[in-house]
């Protein structure tokens, strides 16, 4: 089966207005059947659902007067169940993952009262702070500096016996690396009885995921970074472990944004031509996506890398792996001798949506204030090799 991209373009008409979009880590486009359901969910999230009249064993009785909203916030977790290959009673619905890590920190208070945590140091604020605050011991897991790779061998020394949570990005936000997290929770069983959360925010557009292959304990995904409304979730290995929690928590969720998690889950499922459940053809059309993906992700490193004046974090240079390392379609690179400004300047100029990279320790380390900031881009489903040769042209004009 051949990735049609024609075909998936058409599915968002926010591409029609000229510009190339390659700025998906910060702001994807959002499919015309996402925002249209949206759309209609706020009209119908207050009126009484329609009650199903029980007849046979399969039926789904309806509690009468009500609401359609919460039948929304339903189907909504069974959606995301399909998306991670979980079932709906262990996924916990928030506004956003800073907020329900704000949450689930405090939840978990009583069990890292005299423990330690393990945070990734490449990590985000909103993932770190809320757990550094509560644990009484923070270690910190560090990437390799040439690379911006996160070893997981470390891991052996980190974890131990006091060790009771274990966070992780499953990929980096800016550079696309991809963190071993099922090796991670393999170290971390061996030593301890810790929990693992991994973050699959950057992880989940590009690639498919079957929380069991993880086998972390919790997995955190956020719907707006595929496209989707502002809903995030929890999904939990077991439902026994929220009677860990102290309080169980609960994070209101609009259920007219809930309303876009199905119809998004429903594009992502239709990519392709794939058929069966729903659960079959997404994850099918997911496999499509990041064999395709994975191409252009090949193509943009080769032809941005072949530019002399160019570096790519973590792939250029002496320390870097030449691209040879496991990523997703998202990059960071620097002009030599141009600052980060004129590059985005420049390309903006030339109808190319990207950001500057924002400033972090690992990036600083890594040398990105040498030489003058650095631009980050990412891929979409809809992103076609045409749009990295135009990057290629406009990036190559200010050699």
């Amino acid at each position: 089966m051949v990735f049609d991209v024609a075909r998936v373009r058409g599915q968002y008409l926010s591409l029609g207005d000229g510009w190339t979009y390659l700025n998906a880590h910060q702001c994807p486009q959002i499919p015309e059947r996402v925002s249209a359901a949206v759309s209609r969910s706020f009209r119908l999230a207050s009126a009484p659902a329609e009650v199903e009249q029980s007849s046979g064993s399969h039926s789904r009785a309806m509690e009468p007067g009500r609401l359609q909203g919460d039948a929304l916030l339903d189907d909504a977790r069974l959606a995301i169940a399909d998306l991670v290959c979980a079932t709906p009673e262990r996924v916990l619905l928030g506004p956003s993952l800073e907020m329900l890590y704000l949450v689930l920190a405090r939840a978990m208070r009583p069990l890292l009262r005299r423990a330690s945590v393990v945070l990734s140091g490449p990590d985000s604020p909103g993932l770190q702070d809320p757990f550094a605050e509560v644990a009484p011991t923070v270690r910190w897991a560090r990437p390799d500096l040439g690379t911006g790779a996160l070893p997981a061998s470390q891991y052996r020394d980190l974890v131990d016996g006091s060790t009771r949570l274990v966070a992780v990005s499953a990929a980096h936000g800016h550079l696309g690396t991809v963190a071993p997290v099922a090796d991670i929770v393999e170290f971390t069983r061996e030593r301890s009885r810790a929990w693992v959360l991994a973050d699959a925010t950057a992880y989940l557009p590009y690639r498919p995921l079957d929380v069991t292959e993880w086998d972390a304990d919790i997995v955190a995904v956020d719907l707006a970074a595929l496209g989707g409304p502002q809903v995030a979730a929890l999904v939990f290995r077991d439902p026994a472990m929220f009677r860990r929690l102290d309080p169980v928590f609960d994070v209101p969720v609009a259920p007219g944004l809930a309303g876009g998690v199905s119809s998004l889950i429903d594009h992502l499922a239709e990519l392709t031509d794939a058929v069966g459940t729903r659960r079959t053809r997404l994850h099918a059309s997911k496999r499509e996506l990041a064999g395709y993906l994975a191409g252009l992700t090949h193509d943009l490193t080769g032809l941005l890398g072949a530019l002399p004046t160019v570096h790519i974090l973590g792939v250029s240079g002496e320390a870097g792996d030449g691209g040879r390392g496991d990523r997703v379609g998202r990059v960071s690179f620097a002009v030599r001798g141009v600052p980060a400004e004129t590059v985005h300047q420049r390309l903006l100029d030339n109808g190319l949506v990207t950001t500057i990279l924002p400033p972090c320790p690992l990036t600083a380390d890594m040398g990105v204030d040498e030489v003058g900031g650095a631009v980050t881009v990412s891929l979409s489903p809809f992103s076609t090799r045409h749009d990295l040769e135009h990057l290629t042209r406009v990036v190559a004009s200010l050699a």
